[in-house]
């Protein structure tokens, strides 16, 4: 582990061996269904698939920030061990979660003026963030110290595209995102949304296309023109409780970028995010030299 750790929030959405094997430490962020308060603990108190489907039953779900007097708890376990840290967080865009993360590192150097504690908004969610987290991991298993990661994650973080397609547009409409007029006509003429992250770290409805088949090309399409034809980095996906459809875009993007590095990852849309996301979206995430826009 060296002198100091990676850590993120657990709405990088990777799985609990990737946590485990690539030596990144996770705070869980808490979400609600219908009123009880549960610990994003990646699916196992309530699974994936179980926690959609209580969405499609009608659940209502809500997020809650992680505060600073959690933050402080759990740094401090690392700064007692005289461990300095890099914590990334859920995108500024979604979650005021960074401004307790600076408040408690601001608290705790005071304690521990020898330490550093470095906190970089990712500007990123789901496995886009988790794709940045990896990333990071791969840079300091290769020697990187605490402070060449600060610099590279700053520079860099603005090149990760998040590219959506969402077949299940009730969430969208609670959450602000459409009106109920267009939701209803957009589900009789059998419409997907499509959207993207921005430059603040927002996700944005970009536009809407008839029918899921052109949804998919579409995220193929936007990820083939930000990545190019010789694109030979990291690819990941996720989906929220619809993993045939992308096991499909995940086999059309491969086909269009043949050098990406490995195979496409498809992780789950883990219950914080999908609190926001609903069912049915399938995203893409891969570095670009900018985010589509």
């Amino acid at each position: 582990m060296g002198d100091y750790v990676l850590s993120c929030c657990s709405t990088a959405d990777l799985s609990k061996e990737d946590y485990k094997n690539r030596d990144i430490h996770f705070i869980s962020n808490t979400y609600e269904i219908d009123g009880i308060r549960y610990v994003d603990d990646l699916g196992e108190s309530v699974s994936y698939p179980e926690f959609y489907q209580a969405i499609r039953e009608g659940a209502k779900t809500r997020t809650s920030h992680i505060d600073k007097a959690s933050y402080v708890q759990y740094f401090e376990g690392f700064l007692k061990e005289g461990l300095d840290i890099l914590h990334i967080t859920l995108s500024s865009g979604l979650s005021v979660t960074v401004n307790y993360a600076n408040e408690a590192r601001d608290e705790l150097k005071l304690k521990y003026p020898d330490r550093t504690i470095y906190i970089v908004d990712s500007m990123a969610a789901s496995s886009g963030y988790g794709l940045i987290m990896e990333t990071l991991a791969d840079k300091r298993d290769q020697g990187a110290d605490l402070k060449e990661l600060y610099r590279w994650i700053i520079e860099n973080r603005m090149n990760m595209n998040h590219i959506l397609f969402s077949t299940d547009l009730t969430t969208y409409l609670r959450g602000g995102k459409l009106s109920k007029r267009s939701k209803v006509k957009a589900e009789r003429k059998g419409y997907c949304q499509l959207l993207y992250m921005n430059y603040i770290g927002e996700l944005v409805v970009k536009d809407r296309i008839r029918g899921t088949k052109n949804a998919k090309q579409w995220i193929v399409d936007q990820a083939f023109l930000v990545a190019g034809e010789n694109y030979d980095g990291k690819v990941y996906m996720s989906h929220s409780d619809c993993l045939d459809d992308a096991k499909e875009v995940a086999a059309m993007l491969q086909e269009r970028l043949p050098r990406i590095e490995g195979e496409i990852q498809i992780k789950d849309i883990g219950n914080t995010v999908g609190s926001h996301s609903g069912p049915g979206t399938v995203a893409i995430y891969l570095w670009g030299d900018t985010r589509v826009s």
